[in-house]
This record gives C-alpha cells, sequence and structure tokens, in this order.
C-alpha cells in the first residue's frame, strides 16, 4: 500500500468512526522479548549485541533476521538503559514486515515495532535515532493497519521534525529521504502532508548530506518525477542503480533490492 492510499484510509476511517490509535501503552520489554523466543537466562548485552548484528547482515536469510530480532531485543532486556537493542529489532521487525507475505502477520509486526518505538523514546527521550524508528514503525503500522493512519501519519511527520531537528544525519540523511517520500505520496491538504516541491527539497538535502548512499538518490529520483522533470529523474535512477552494483560488489546485503528498485523505474 503507497502513502497515498493509506492516507485515503485515514479519510475513510474518520468517515466511518472507526480510527484506531496509533499509540497506545505498550507492555513491558520483557513481554517483548519473550514474545519474541528471547533467551530466558540472562545475557550479557554486549555480547547478544554483536549476536544480533552478525545474524542481521546475514539477510535476506529471513531466518537469520528472526535470530537477529530475539538478540536485539535479548540486548534490550538486558540493559533497561540502552537503546540499541530496541532500534536493532526495530529495523530487524521491519525489513521482516517488507519481506511477508501474511498481512496478519505483518499488521502484529508493525505493532510491535510502534510498542518498541516507544520505548527508546521512553529511554532516551532526545534520541534523533528514537523520534527516527518511531517515525518508520508509525509509517509501516499506518500501511499494515489502516485505521491508525489518521493519528499515525501526524505522528510520523512530527516524528521526522524532531528527528531533522535532533540530528539529521541518522540512517544516512534518514529522516530528510523518508520526510521527502512522505510529501511526495501524499495527497495534499487538507487529507494529508502533501506537498511535492518541500519533498523535491528534502531529497536534495538528503544527497546533500550522504552523496554515497543509493537511496538518496531514489528518492531524489522519485522527487523530480513527481515535480515532472523525468530527463533528470532518469538520470538519477541510473545514479542509483550504479551506485547499488558498487555496493553489491562490497557486500552490502540490501543492494540487491536497491538495485532491483532502479530498474523497475527505468522499465517503466
Amino acid at each position: 500500500m503507497t502513502v497515498a492510499r493509506v492516507f485515503f484510509a485515514a479519510a475513510a476511517c474518520a468517515s466511518a468512526l472507526r480510527c484506531a490509535p496509533a499509540l497506545r501503552e505498550p507492555p513491558p520489554v520483557t513481554e517483548l522479548a519473550h514474545a519474541a523466543g528471547a533467551e530466558a537466562d540472562p545475557v550479557a548485552p554486549d555480547e547478544a549485541l554483536a549476536a544480533a548484528d552478525a545474524a542481521f547482515a546475514r539477510r535476506p536469510d529471513a531466518a537469520a533476521v528472526r535470530e537477529a530480532q530475539r538478540s536485539y531485543l535479548e540486548a534490550a532486556r538486558a540493559d533497561p538503559a540502552a537503546i540499541a537493542g530496541l532500534v536493532g529489532a526495530i529495523r530487524a521487525l521491519v525489513w521482516t514486515i517488507e519481506h511477508t507475505d501474511s498481512a496478519e502477520q505483518r499488521a502484529a509486526m508493525a505493532t510491535t515495532a510502534v510498542e518498541l518505538a516507544q520505548w527508546c523514546g521512553r529511554r532516551r527521550p532526545e534520541s534523533a535515532e528514537c523520534e527516527y524508528w518511531t517515525a518508520i514503525a508509525l509509517g509501516v503500522q499506518a500501511r499494515e493497519r489502516p485505521a491508525t493512519a489518521e493519528s499515525g501519519l501526524d505522528g510520523m511527520a512530527a516524528a521526522l521534525e524532531r528527528a531533522i531537528a535532533l540530528d539529521p544525519a541518522v540512517d544516512h540523511a534518514g529522516p530528510y529521504r523518508v520526510r521527502s517520500l512522505l510529501r511526495v505520496r501524499a495527497p495534499g491538504w487538507p487529507l494529508g502532508p502533501g506537498d511535492p516541491e518541500a519533498g523535491l527539497e528534502d531529497a536534495v538535502r538528503a544527497v546533500d548530506l550522504d552523496p554515497a548512499y543509493p537511496p538518496n538518490h531514489a528518492a531524489l529520483a522519485e522527487a523530480l518525477a513527481a515535480a515532472g522533470r523525468y530527463e533528470e529523474a532518469r538520470a538519477r535512477w541510473r545514479d542509483t542503480l550504479e551506485r547499488s552494483w558498487a555496493e553489491m560488489a562490497d557486500g552490502n546485503p540490501d543492494a540487491a533490492e536497491w538495485a532491483g528498485e532502479a530498474e523497475r523505474a527505468l522499465g517503466e
């Protein structure tokens, strides 16, 4: 479901009085870790994080990503002041959602991602990472559970604004990249925050902050196309493809998907 479709779902939800809040009181981290199958015995946080990072690096192996999620949650449970395990678990969940066919499973995982993001914000209220991953989690939940879209996408936009104020370089200029996509894809007022011109500005900022990261160029290509600048968009998609090939040669586990996205865009 695209961002635009999420906003139309939010409008329908409001008219039918069937909206659901995007945020609820989250279960304790210990409960979330247990639900994910985390080990019951105490673990050393640093060891759990190292194991999680090693497992997550084995994507696209879905079983390895689930193993990473469990280890990240073990780390989060073991150190109630740290956020690295929570952030890692959210990343693993978001990746799994994007590679899962079952709508029911995706919706459940999206809710868990939002719950973990809430704990991240409570542990570290002024963290750009927590704000950024809160925005990602709320956006994914809005897509998978459209009844939460009205409040969730408002929360997503606000969290991205805070992340940009705190540290726009998080996740390779992620706050600007994601806000660009939100503004380019969403309908404009009064249905949503769509603003293709502002989205193009955000995409340019993302590329300026981290010009080596292929998804930033992909976001700029999409924003240029939305502005009707098709030749520039095609050139930027070609740049995205070439950068993705270079990342594939360096062993980046996500680069094949970036290349596939660029190839599909150039084919269209």
